[in-house]
């Protein structure tokens, strides 16, 4: 087995038959091909509500313009839990995703009540 890195600045370029073969094809086509491609199998319902929980930890963080290190000591969120929410490998409780509702809409609230908070 060849291994090899992609380069996200130089992704591989399609052939013109590979390029006619796809065009032609619609989207049950499209969907058919990658059903059936053993290494890319298609996402469970828990995998897919994993992946978009992670996106919306990460988006709420993103909003604040902090680093992860920076957003977990601000909010008093433990970094490595945080990065588990970010990276989908656990999901977030009802009670986290309405601090990190909080969080999106009123940061400024938020670190008042905690520096008050002591």
């Amino acid at each position: 087995m060849v291994r090899f890195t992609l380069d996200p600045n130089s992704p591989p370029a399609l052939s013109a038959a590979e390029k006619i073969r796809l065009d032609a094809m619609d989207d049950a086509a499209l969907s058919a091909a990658a059903a059936s491609d053993a290494d890319n199998p298609p996402l469970s319902d828990g995998e897919l509500d994993r992946l978009t929980a992670a996106r919306h930890v990460r988006q709420v963080r993103a909003h604040t313009g902090l680093s992860q290190a920076v957003f977990a000591q601000t909010f008093r969120i433990n970094v490595a839990r945080l990065r588990d929410l970010e990276q989908g490998r656990t999901q977030p409780d009802s009670a986290v995703l309405a601090y990190l509702a909080v969080i999106d809409k009123e940061p400024d609230a938020v670190r008042r009540a905690l520096e008050n908070a002591g």
